[in-house]
């Protein structure tokens, strides 16, 4: 990537922007009293007409991903973009690949949706890096950096949860880049997550994991995601408490139901879907119901005589001995310096059980069934929440492969 180049893609990510925006809107009092719990809602879409129709002035941010940008490109809303971003990228001096242009022209259309809802709120918005980056420390550094460029202040870099994202992130909040550390699972994926790396965010993706464990008949899926993410809350909570150089807010993410605004009241952030956020607008939610459950442990319905030990679901919630000394030997090394090995090693060393090292084999079969798992496969074999993590990261990958074919078949 020359200077020349990113210069040029930058200007044309850029071009018609008129700086940051705010709306005129409604406001709600059940909302209100969610932020006053210290919760901060955001919408979890790319649409701004969807977005436009929801915002209420409680929502401080939105968020974008691979999934959200990729329906936009498929209504063909964006073709003339594509076009002549392309025209303009094969009019330069640099000699660009195929696969290169396409990569670019994909973040141009991501730092395009993103900006139209920055220009239209005003609020921070998440743009995820392409899934292709998710094992490559360097590359992920490069885009984070070009995104935080184009938009400083107002884009969050998204990074996947892998060991080359949580090196990726550590580098760029060193750099002053705000990173929104995503595709987490459980709490011990986030304690390690908050203290290696400092993101600004991290996720727990709650609703696929109810989904999981209903999809797999261990049990009905109630409240595993919520007794997973309340349990990282308390986590996160803590490290900021006990070190304070640490300021990583864990985001309620994937959420599915209006009931779970108000059953995880008191998180950091909650991104909020708009099927959710409709039905949570128009239900009959009162603001006296918004009462913090930062404490509350929820209990989970299994299958009868199943434990959640024997189903692997305390992994999502436990932060055992094991991920507390993989962390403690992570730090005393610089965390700038670690290599995605070096994290794997260190899980491997202490038999923490995350990081599992998949063979092209088996994220094939991964593939096969979507975000969520086939668990019986994998028992024994690999962790619930790395599962989950991988799954959502092929699951990206196969959105983002949509995206690329539209613009390839745009471009000619």
């Amino acid at each position: 990537m020359t200077p020349e180049l990113a210069e040029l893609s930058h200007e044309i990510a850029a071009e018609g922007w008129s700086g940051p925006g705010s709306i005129e809107a409604p406001s709600d009092a059940r909302l209100a009293a969610l932020v006053k719990l210290g919760t901060r809602p955001w919408l979890d879409t790319g649409n701004l007409a969807e977005a436009r129709r929801l915002w209420r002035r409680e929502f401080a941010g939105l968020t974008t991903n691979n999934t959200l940008v990729n329906q936009v490109v498929q209504t063909g809303a964006l073709d003339e973009i594509i076009r002549g971003a392309t025209q303009r990228l094969r009019q330069s001096k640099s000699q660009l690949e195929r696969n290169e242009l396409v990569m670019e022209v994909g973040f141009i259309l991501n730092c395009r949706v993103a900006l139209r809802l920055v220009e239209t709120f005003g609020v921070p918005v998440s743009v995820e890096l392409h899934p292709s980056l998710a094992h490559e420390v360097d590359e992920s550094v490069l885009f984070g950096r070009r995104y935080h460029a184009v938009c400083p202040g107002y884009f969050l870099i998204k990074v996947p949860l892998t060991p080359a994202g949580y090196c990726a992130a550590a580098r760029l909040e060193a750099e002053g880049v705000p990173v929104n550390l995503t595709l987490g699972f459980s709490a011990r994926q986030n304690y390690l997550a908050a203290l290696l790396s400092r993101p600004h965010f991290v996720n727990v993706f709650l609703g696929r994991l109810n989904a999981v464990v209903a999809d797999n008949a261990l049990g009905d899926g109630r409240n595993v995601g919520e007794k997973a993410t309340l349990a990282a809350a308390r986590e996160t909570t803590r490290i900021r408490e006990t070190r304070p150089a640490v300021g990583t807010l864990l985001i309620a993410a994937s959420m599915r139901a209006a009931s779970q605004v108000t059953e995880l009241a008191g998180v950091d952030v909650q991104t909020i879907p708009p099927t959710v956020a409709e039905q949570f607008l128009t239900g009959d939610t009162s603001a006296a119901d918004m009462v913090s459950q930062l404490e509350r442990d929820p209990e989970i319905e299994l299958k009868p005589g199943l434990s959640a030990a024997e189903a692997g679901l305390n992994v999502l919630w436990e932060v055992d001995d094991a991920t507390r000394a993989t962390a403690e030997d992570l730090l005393r090394a610089d965390p700038l310096k670690l290599t995605p090995e070096d994290v794997i090693r260190a899980c491997e060393d202490h038999d923490a059980g995350l990081f599992h090292r998949f063979t092209r084999a088996e994220e094939a079969a991964i593939a096969t069934k979507g975000k969520i798992p086939e668990l019986a496969r994998w028992r024994g074999q690999v962790a619930l929440d790395d599962l989950m993590t991988r799954s959502g990261l092929l699951s990206f990958a196969a959105d983002q492969q949509a995206l690329d074919n539209r613009i390839r078949s745009v471009v000619g």
